[in-house]
C-alpha cells in the first residue's frame, strides 16, 4: 500500500523532509493539473511520516481517502507514469 497526497495539498513541503525513502516530488506549480505533491507508490514503505508532518491533512493511506478524493489516487499514480515529471523552480 501506499499513500496519498490529495488536492487538500498547500504545498507546505514539510512532508517531503520527513520521508526516509524521499518519495514525495512537487508536481508542475503552472499546471493546474499536477500543482501539489505526489508520492511514488512504487517507492512509499507507507511508513505514515507524512501524514503527521502535514499542517493541511492531505495525506492519507491508500485505503482511508475520503471518497470526493478517490481521483487522486489515480492521479497520484498517473503522475509517475504519465504525467510531466517534476520540476519545480
Amino acid at each position: 500500500m501506499t499513500h496519498v497526497i490529495t488536492a487538500l495539498c498547500e504545498l507546505d513541503g514539510s512532508c517531503v523532509e520527513v520521508c526516509p525513502v524521499e518519495c514525495i516530488v512537487p508536481g508542475k506549480k503552472e499546471d493546474a493539473q499536477w500543482n501539489h505533491y505526489f508520492i511514488d507508490p512504487d517507492t512509499c514503505i507507507d511508513c505514515g511520516s507524512c501524514v503527521a508532518e502535514c499542517p493541511y491533512d492531505a495525506i492519507f493511506p491508500e485505503d482511508e481517502v475520503p471518497e470526493e478524493y478517490q481521483e487522486e489516487i489515480a492521479k497520484n499514480a498517473a503522475f509517475y507514469t504519465e504525467g510531466p515529471g517534476y520540476d519545480w523552480a
